[in-house]
């Protein structure tokens, strides 16, 4: 007696029902999307997500500069930000590069800085002050989440989809199942005859 080779269960078998076939075709199918096409689309996603953002780093660059500007008016007391530090709204003046013009503006500044000290602020063409541009470390951890999480969706509704497949296999394998029985059972059981 020879010893199955890979793939011959699927080959003619009396015992083999369409579902069998259905469901085994279905596994290989799966292996494939899982391995091949979830990466594939994690990969797409993850590009388009990277060049999307160096767009906008790119827009930021151009739309926002950074200035010196003298602290000019501190509140009475810190407040907390969110994630636990300390973070205050300060005033701050500066003066635009060619410009004589004072502007003045409220900024986000740490806790410890006090009245007449100079630190550097970001700002866009409007005069309002801004966080800085992202940097290309943060572009790379975005494009990465995006990448991950399209591939965990698409192998998430991958096996959804087996699943569904799945149970509707076995509920057309135990309906066969039934309808054997059906006719078998009066031979085996000689109820009926």
């Amino acid at each position: 007696m020879r010893t199955p080779v890979c793939g011959r269960p699927w080959r003619h078998s009396p015992l083999r029902r369409r579902s069998d076939v259905v469901e085994a075709w279905t596994v290989l199918i799966v292996t494939v999307l899982l391995s091949v096409g979830a990466p594939l689309v994690g990969l797409a996603a993850a590009w388009w997500a990277h060049d999307e953002a160096r767009t906008t780093v790119s827009q930021q660059r151009a739309e926002r500069h950074r200035v010196r500007a003298e602290v000019v008016g501190l509140p009475a007391a810190a407040r907390p930000q969110a994630g636990g530090q300390q973070a205050l709204r300060a005033t701050v003046r500066w003066t635009e590069p060619g410009q004589q013009a004072q502007r003045t503006a409220v900024a986000r500044l740490p806790v410890d800085v006090r009245q007449g000290d100079t630190i550097h602020v970001w700002v866009d063409s409007r005069g309002r002050t801004v966080p800085p541009p992202a940097d290309s470390a943060s572009v790379w951890q975005h494009s990465v989440g995006i990448g991950i999480w399209a591939a965990g969706g698409t192998a998430a509704v991958v096996l959804l989809v087996h699943r569904g497949v799945r149970g509707v296999a076995l509920r057309r394998r135990l309906a066969e199942w039934e309808r054997a029985w059906a006719r078998t059972e009066p031979q085996w059981t000689h109820r009926g005859v």
